[in-house]
């Protein structure tokens, strides 16, 4: 039973959400139109994956008294932004529905920890920030033609750094708004409160798509986001069984994968919101915030046509700028981790410049050849013989 001192446990789940949807919604809208998804298959995805946030959050939290947030792979979406052009959407599913099987083998046989292991950090952080270089860029490649929103977004961005970093996005976006309304560019006619309706795609399977587009994602999502997720489950005081966490997050992004639920993962950023005092002065009441923010997750997935609608709405540079300004902090901590170790340093640096060329090898995307040739340096220059 809900009492008055759970109430900021419920306004925590709220900023969660908050947070985590604003900061990335973008991103996940674009990967969806790099698939080629039209309008009902787009909003299919925002319901899959409101419903898959919704169920693992509430379930996982309640079966084992602690605050576990989930969030889709905002790096994953970032890759599938470049990676899945050109490729078509059954296939695309194949490699959702191939990343989720791997995520779901890692958990059930407790595999996770000894195969990421065998990465080495560094290299997984170069191909993570070689995959986001591209939408850092994007913000001023942008910027001379739309020079007062994208400059006015980067001011406040800056601002709100220095100040509210929490809320920075946040604040970004409500800018973008202001700015794109005032110049006439936010076409709101399409924007009507709107169920959605889970589309099913089969999925086909194609080996170059599978190499090229499920296996990064799965090593980017593991890698760049359940061990964040982990470690802040860990930082906070909390040690819940990982394995069957992980186990039940894949098996939900399997099941929902034909409905364009592309890949789910322990949150990390928006998971410290649930775990502060701020949530709750009962640290064996925090769970309650991730309840409530899987909560709001499944309603915004009921209502994912409507916002898809909205975000079809925002000019492309006010996308382009809230998505590579959302992606600032990710890609600088790639990019330190990346080269932190300074025997590593090379094999790290050729998985960035690989991974950032977009190249195409054999049609399989330059993600996978980045973490080829990164770990081929690897064994090759730093790994004893």
């Amino acid at each position: 039973m809900l009492t008055r001192q759970d109430i900021p446990a419920l306004t925590a789940g709220f900023i969660t959400v908050l947070v985590g949807y604003t900061s990335s919604a973008a991103i996940v809208f674009a990967a969806a139109r790099a698939a080629g998804a039209n309008a009902a298959e787009l909003a299919s995805w925002l319901l899959a994956l409101g419903l898959g946030m919704g169920l693992t959050c509430i379930l996982l939290s309640l079966r084992y008294r602690v605050p576990v947030v989930t969030a889709w792979s905002t790096p994953g979406a970032a890759l599938l932004m470049t990676s899945l052009s050109g490729v078509p959407l059954a296939q695309a599913i194949g490699a959702f529905v191939f990343s989720a099987a791997l995520m779901l083998l890692c958990g059930v046989t407790g595999l996770f920890e000894r195969v990421m292991n065998r990465v080495p950090m560094p290299l997984a952080a170069a191909l993570l920030a070689g995959i986001l270089v591209r939408f850092g860029l994007n913000v001023f490649k942008v910027l001379p033609q739309h020079l007062v929103l994208v400059l006015g977004m980067f001011a406040v961005y800056l601002l709100a750094r220095r100040r509210q970093s929490r809320y920075a996005i946040v604040l970004v976006l409500l800018t973008g708004l202001l700015i794109a309304g005032w110049q006439g560019e936010l076409h709101w006619q399409g924007v009507g409160l709107e169920l959605a309706r889970p589309v099913w795609i089969s999925p086909a399977f194609s080996w170059p798509v599978l190499l090229g587009v499920g296996l990064p994602l799965f090593v980017v999502t593991m890698a760049s986001q359940n061990i964040p997720g982990v470690a802040t489950l860990h930082a906070n005081g909390y040690r819940p069984p990982i394995s069957p966490i992980l186990g039940g997050i894949g098996l939900v992004n399997l099941v929902l994968a034909p409905l364009g639920c592309f890949a789910l993962n322990l949150a990390a950023i928006t998971a410290a919101l649930c775990m502060t005092p701020q949530a709750h002065e009962d640290p064996q009441r925090r769970y309650l915030a991730s309840v409530a923010a899987g909560s709001i997750y499944l309603l915004l997935g009921v209502f994912g046509a409507t916002v898809g609608a909205v975000f079809a709405a925002f000019p492309q540079a006010l996308v382009l700028a809230v998505a590579g300004l959302a992606l600032f902090g990710t890609l600088a901590a790639g990019l330190a981790i990346a080269m932190r170790d300074e025997p590593l340093r090379e094999p790290a640096l050729i998985t960035f410049l690989i991974t950032a060329s977009d190249m195409t090898l054999f049609g399989i995307g330059s993600a996978f050849w980045g973490l080829v040739g990164g770990v081929l340096a690897w064994l090759l220059l730093v790994r004893p013989k």
